[in-house]
Parts: C-alpha cells; structure tokens; sequence
C-alpha cells in the first residue's frame, strides 16, 4: 500500500511494510538519482524491490532525501527542483499526465503533424479523452464541408465545393496545392479555438507539410508524430535533434518530436502519453509559453512566431512603427 502527499516544496511517500519482516532501518535501501527511486528491503538472505521507478513526475533534489520508519511505515520526504510544479502523483503516468500537463497548457490547443492522418486522428482522440478537450480532425471537416472523400478531393481539386471554399477564405489554388490551401484555411478557422485537439492531413498534400501554411498552426502546441526505424531511445533522440536541426522538412517547426518504431493503433495511448510527456518539458522550460500562444492569437497569428513582433507589424510588407519583438 501507498500513499502519497504533494506538498509546496517536498512530495512525502508513505510505504506500508507491515508483514514484511522488516526489523529497522538497516534492512531498507532507499536510492535516488534526479528523476528516479528505488526501494529495496532485505527479507532473510534476498533483497526485494519494494518499489522501482525511473521516471518521478518532476525532477528532485537528490541529495535533499529524507526518509525514515514510522512505526510499520517507510516515510520518504522528496525535495523538488521546481517548487511551483505541482505533482499530481508520485510517477509519471497517463493518469498523473493528464492532470498535470491540463494544467499547464492553460487552455492552449494541441495541434499534431507527421506522414500519417491515421496515427494523427487516433493519438489526438486520445489526447482530447485525457485532457477533457474537443477532438478535431482536418480531414473529417474538410469531407463534411465538401460531402466527398479527400481522396476525391485529390483526384478532382478544382470541383465546385473547392472553389466554394476559396471564395469563403480569399484564397486561391490551383492543382497539387489546392488540398493544403484547403486545409490552410480551416486551420485559419481553428487557430483561435482553445481546449481542442487537433489532428492534421498527413504527408505533403497537408498543410503542415508546407512551411508556408504554418502561420495558424503556431496558435497551438504542435507535436511531430516521426515514425523512426531507430532501434532505441537514445537513437530516436539523436535522429530527432538531427531533423530539427536540418530544417529540410516542414514538420521540423513542430515544438515536440516524438518518434515511433512502427505503428500499431491499439498503441495510441502508448503515444498520447509520450506527447504529454513531451508537451510538460517544453512547458516546464518555459513557462511563459501558454501566454505567448495567447498573445500570438490575440494579435491575428500573422506568422511571427516565435519572434512576436509589435502591435503594428505587417507581415506583408515586414514594417512596423517601432523594433524589436515581444
């Protein structure tokens, strides 16, 4: 049995070693690094874990530990690195996930791009589930609007229902580009939507595959869903960080990467965890995100991320009254 407290400078554990055979605190070892614990005792000649965990829900000051019995329990006192952060359980799980990084967000929208529409739709159903936000899907309101599959829409671009829409948007397209303009301007519909998630046309006939049709994907948290063929964690990090760095691909402007080795649906949670986990650090980085989403948004989503220029610069012309960014 477990229980846990969360507290403004310290979390508290509290272990229940009754029946254990546990006599003082010689027979206990208690081993902490900056995100992780281990709690092994000694029963007879063998030692047994007690409780085993490499990723804590936030990161501790290691040489701060306290622990200590209290009468049939090992209380265990955890000094956190970021005090403000507040931990919704001992370890960082799906559960403890959702709670905390709803918090963080702050109402901002999560937005999710890579090659797949099919792993984009089923993460962010997973995602909206946890975080309590609004699904969306591109490619659904794109069919519904036009009554047709994307599929057609590809085969015939220039039909009534595309023209319709690039009268409603003042835009203009023509062939190959006409289906990520499309999108472009839903995503323009979406951009000042909050508490949504928002799954993306896959591959390059999306908006996001464009570098040129990001300017409303910037009003949320974006995330790259990579499929990789890396065979471990360290390799998918350095694969990752060698994208972002290249910039070759469009997806690149994404704020997280997370990679993928294969894809199965029923892994989706699997996924959706991975991008909460993603979307906390970069938050945790930089707390002043959510609020410069907020702030790009409020001032027309005119492409200046991250450099958020003043009130009065035109992204046509570049000019503006004063300098600098915000």
């Amino acid at each position: 049995m477990m229980q846990f407290c969360d507290g403004p400078a310290d979390v508290e554990l509290r272990l229940l070693l009754g029946g254990m055979g546990v006599e003082s605190s010689k027979d206990i070892h208690v081993d902490v690094d900056d995100n992780s614990l281990t709690v092994t005792i000694k029963q007879s000649s063998e030692s047994v874990t007690l409780m085993e965990t490499k990723q804590l829900y936030g990161r501790i000051k290691a040489g701060e530990t306290i622990w200590y019995l209290d009468d049939d329990q090992l209380v265990i006192n955890l000094r956190k690195q970021d005090q403000e952060l507040k931990w919704p359980d001992i370890v960082e799980s799906w559960e403890s996930l959702s709670v905390g990084v709803l918090q963080l967000l702050k109402g901002t929208s999560i937005y999710l791009v890579g090659d797949s529409s099919e792993i984009n739709h089923k993460v962010a159903q997973e995602l909206a589930v946890g975080l309590g936000y609004t699904p969306l899907d591109t490619k659904g309101l794109l069919e519904t609007f036009g009554k047709t599959s994307i599929e057609s829409f590809l085969r015939f671009p220039d039909s009534d229902y595309v023209s319709d829409l690039f009268i409603t948007s003042g835009l203009e397209a023509e062939g190959s580009d006409s289906l990520a303009a499309a999108e472009g301007a839903v995503l323009e519909s979406l951009s000042s939507h909050v508490r949504a998630v928002v799954a993306t046309l896959g591959g390059k006939q999306g908006a996001a595959g464009r570098a040129e049709e990001w300017r409303h994907l910037y009003a949320g948290f974006t995330v790259w869903l990579s499929q990789s063929e890396a065979t471990d964690e360290d390799s998918a990090k350095d694969e990752a960080r060698k994208q972002v760095y290249d910039g070759s691909q469009a997806y690149s402007k994404a704020d997280v990467v997370v990679k993928l080795h294969g894809w199965d649906p029923t892994h989706a949670k699997i996924v959706a965890q991975a991008s909460l986990s993603a979307l906390k650090q970069l938050i945790l980085s930089d707390k002043k995100l959510p609020g410069k989403k907020s702030l790009y948004i409020r001032l027309g989503c005119r492409g200046d991320w991250p450099n958020i220029k003043p009130p009065g610069w035109d992204p046509s012309t570049g000019n503006d009254g004063n300098s600098g960014a915000m």
